[in-house]
């Protein structure tokens, strides 16, 4: 519809994220792989229910981080006549997927800690130390490498958020076996697990969250209706401002459209294009938006369209 008259896009062709995305996000997975295996066969050294769980937790988190390759390669493919967003809603599916993986992990952690309350299983913790210890120290470089990435999109920080989860699972290993290896205390490991499952699900169930509101293209943070159209409504030969619509493509991205309508004589003095440049500048100046779309429309115009507007 944008060729007809009275209709004008604004913010231009927006580009699919860089490459460059994917390649933190390839680094990160070979360094959790790598902390897997390396936990396995700690597991298997020492014999540790402990160390075997976080390795198995890391498999979880091997699974999310190939998610979210692929959709950082998938978000970076250009825009088609199918696809006109591209491919850039791909991060905000598997933030949710990853988020939706970490809270049943939460709750698994949770489960197992006070099953070790309950009943606490014997390790032997020197290799549990030492493996504890390469695992905490790959997430330490697995976090530096998306930190200084400097991505924040949702997709990386479900990314950064399983990083940081495997690095607390490790810390919870370490303490466990320090405090059983001077004590001979072995519910340790259940409180250090009971902790960790407390810290892991108020923060994912944030970033699950934010990801429904993308989905549901719910109004962007910080992007203020009411103040919008306020503002609209003070640009000179403008009227009325009605089925006004925020929402984000992805969570770099987000859109908004309305329909404004303007003076008749707007139409026959050829004010329009300025009016649109005013409204371009606007948005982008108080509210950090960059594509929008407006359909102008004269005062009558109201009476040939449904009766809902917002």
């Amino acid at each position: 519809m944008n060729d007809r008259p009275g209709h004008s896009p604004t913010g231009g062709h927006h580009p699919p994220p860089s490459p460059a995305r994917r390649r933190p996000l390839a680094t990160v997975l070979g360094i959790t792989c790598a902390i897997m295996i390396a936990e396995i066969a700690g597991a298997l050294l020492s014999g540790s229910l402990a160390l075997l769980a976080d390795a198995g937790h890391v498999l979880t988190d091997v699974a999310g981080l190939s998610l979210a390759l692929v959709a950082a390669v998938l978000a970076a493919r250009p825009a088609t006549a199918a696809y006109t967003w591209g491919y850039q809603r791909a991060e905000v599916l598997a933030g949710a997927a990853q988020a939706a993986v970490l809270l049943t992990v939460g709750g698994l952690i949770l489960i197992e800690a006070v099953r070790r309350l309950v009943a606490p299983p014997g390790v032997v913790t020197g290799p549990m130390i030492l493996f504890g210890a390469v695992g905490l120290v790959g997430n330490a470089v697995a976090a530096a490498v998306l930190f200084r990435s400097g991505d924040r999109n949702l997709n990386t920080r479900a990314a950064t958020l399983e990083v940081l989860n495997d690095a607390l699972g490790s810390v919870a290993v370490l303490v466990a076996a320090g405090v059983i290896a001077l004590t001979g205390w072995t519910r340790a490991d259940g409180i250090a697990s009971l902790l960790i499952g407390l810290l892991i699900l108020p923060r994912t169930w944030r970033l699950l969250r934010e990801s429904v509101d993308v989905l549901l293209e719910a109004t962007p943070k910080g992007i203020d209706l009411a103040a919008v159209r306020a503002h609209i409504r003070e640009l000179p030969g403008v009227r009325a401002v009605h089925d006004l619509h925020a929402s984000t493509v992805a969570s770099d991205l987000p859109v908004l459209t309305a329909h404004v309508v303007v003076d008749d004589c707007c139409f026959r003095a050829g004010q329009l294009p300025r009016l649109l440049d005013q409204l371009q500048d606007c948005l982008a100046g108080h509210f950090d938006v960059r594509h929008s779309t407006f359909q102008f429309e004269p005062a009558g115009h109201a009476d040939h369209e449904g009766s809902s507007h917002a």
